[in-house]
């Protein structure tokens, strides 16, 4: 049952968005040293292994894991194993303008994959909060100018991140909307750990089989460094097992629907931090910005009538 947004879920479902964007400048920033199906294997197996203390009472239920393995592969496949190696592949060739404007369709995946698979009508508020939010992203894509979006050319990796977004709506969708073997009674008693350890789990055998086909096609060795090992702590610990915590609990709180309008912080937080990595002063257009996809997001939240 979704509940009202309050200050406490709003505040989860800003974590994620905020981590993702850190995400996204470090991936741009490893490109070169780390292949990018190498790294998204890389980042989950590290995940798992700092979150197994926790989950290590999945291995007492590996008959509930049998049971339910084809689901389970599927949530760690378009949520853990695809979206984000669509991601790293799709900034080898497009550029972070491109990607976070694709990204920023997020919502309108959510109420397409809702409507076709779950038979959620989209409401008139959700469309009038994805046109606000939508506004306040492409303000800061196009750095306040119409012509800076009039010149977007589209590029293979535009389409691995189209392929992204629509993996993460299903994802989302998964959460809210398990099956009945996952409610209920039916449920296995996971703590949280133990149901985030178990889709890491199916997610990283997807992300491994994707590095070896990688490393098989266009085989690139790995640069190792000091900054390479941290930027790797970092995407297993703030974009893996933070922010997916986060976002499971603001989805299951308030619904998909509503928590996606949430990810269109993301660009807005890449301009602030590539601003502050640069040294450089927010814009004006950052303001008024957060303001859209802050009414967007208020909006799409009402209470339905």
């Amino acid at each position: 049952m979704k509940t009202a947004l309050t200050p406490r879920i709003a505040l989860l479902l800003v974590l994620p968005p905020l981590l993702w964007a850190g995400n996204a400048v470090v991936g741009r920033a490893l490109v070169g040293s780390v292949p990018p199906l190498a790294l998204n294997a890389l980042r989950w197996w590290l995940a798992l292994a700092l979150l197994a203390p926790l989950a290590w009472r999945l291995w007492h239920t590996r008959a509930a894991v049998a049971a339910r393995w084809a689901h389970l592969a599927l949530l760690g496949l378009v949520g853990v194993g695809s979206y984000n190696a669509l991601q790293y592949l799709a900034v080898q060739t497009s550029t972070p303008l491109n990607v976070t404007l694709i990204a920023a369709s997020g919502p309108l995946f959510m109420m397409l994959v809702g409507a076709l698979l779950h038979g959620e009508r989209p409401q008139a508020r959700q469309f009038a909060g994805a046109a606000l939010s939508l506004a306040g992203v492409a303000l800061v894509l196009a750095r306040g100018s119409a012509q800076v979006l009039r010149e977007l050319h589209l590029v293979p990796g535009d389409l691995y991140m189209l392929v992204a977004t629509a993996s993460w709506a299903v994802y989302s969708w998964m959460l809210a909307r398990p099956p009945d073997s996952m409610r209920g009674d039916a449920r296995p008693h996971w703590n949280w750990a133990e149901f985030l350890g178990v889709q890491m789990l199916f997610g990283s055998l997807w992300a491994t089989l994707g590095a070896a086909g990688e490393a098989l096609l266009e085989p690139a060795p790995i640069r190792w460094s000091a900054g390479v090992a941290a930027a790797l702590l970092y995407v297993a610990v703030g974009p893996s097992l933070i922010a997916y915590r986060c976002w499971g609990i603001g989805v299951a709180t308030v619904g998909p629907a509503v928590a996606a309008f949430f990810t269109n912080l993301t660009p807005l937080f890449a301009a602030l931090l590539s601003a502050a990595l640069l040294g450089e002063w927010p814009a004006w257009y950052h303001g008024v910005a957060f303001v859209l996809i802050a009414a967007g997001i208020a909006v799409s939240s009402l209470p339905r009538r």
